[in-house]
């Protein structure tokens, strides 16, 4: 499918470092290769992140910020955003909805991802949705529309000189329903190098890039390559 990314900003929202790299790494190594211009932001703190509790709270803290500015940095990514909410007690309050629009409003995206917040669970795959990633990705829907646009909306915004903006398009990530895919077969590679950066979350990485590939391909065959990551697409019409 034609999705024509050159000279576009493209804004994820993750609730976790990794969310992303697990999500739409392979797509956005892809896309920066093909002109676009990539920012990650991250909601939570991390602080959960680890069932090794010799390391404090604060240490987990700074080694994940890490690892996720290490694993954009081999994406190609323009920068990336922290809130610093704590892990595992995300909620979708009007205040975080106003900090994430005050990053839209900075970066102007033209397209969006987050975690789609309808995703609960998946019988099929035996896996239940983190609550984080629920509440990141309506948080972000909400953010997207109406408040990044709407001139009456967080006016404090606008006194920093934070202008409103239209955001055309969002992919929320999805990997039971999605409907449209992206090639990364050339990128798979990629993704697998971001997502080896965060060491902090994996006992043994062999594992997690059988698991990655398998899913991957199975996306692949819906969308008749190799390897393919799946969103569902919304144009926003107006």
């Amino acid at each position: 499918m034609d999705f024509n990314v050159r000279n576009k900003k493209i804004l994820a929202v993750g609730a976790h470092a990794d969310d992303i790299d697990f999500g739409c790494a392979g797509s956005f190594a892809k896309w920066v290769k093909e002109g676009a211009e990539i920012y990650y932001l991250i909601l939570t703190d991390g602080s959960k992140g680890s069932e090794d509790l010799s390391i404090k709270n604060e240490q987990l803290i700074t080694m994940r910020q890490q690892e996720q500015k290490k694993a954009a940095k081999i994406l190609g990514a323009k920068y990336v955003f922290f809130l610093q909410e704590i892990d595992g007690e995300l909620q979708n309050t009007l205040e975080l909805r106003k900090e994430i629009v005050r990053i839209i409003r900075s970066v102007k995206p033209d397209i969006v991802i987050s975690w789609d917040p309808t995703y609960f669970y998946s019988q099929q795959a035996g896996y239940i949705n983190h609550p984080d990633h629920r509440v990141a990705g309506q948080a972000t829907l909400e953010a997207v529309f109406p408040y990044s646009r709407n001139i009456r909306s967080f006016p404090e915004l606008l006194d920093e000189g934070l202008e409103l903006h239209k955001v055309s398009e969002v992919l929320l990530m999805n990997r039971q329903d999605a409907d449209f895919f992206i090639d990364i077969s050339d990128t798979m590679d990629d993704k697998i190098e971001a997502l080896s950066c965060h060491k902090s979350q994996f006992e043994n990485f062999d594992d997690v890039i059988k698991r990655v590939k398998e899913r991957a391909a199975k996306m692949g065959q819906k969308a008749k390559c190799k390897y393919a990551e799946g969103f569902i697409r919304i144009v926003i019409s107006s």
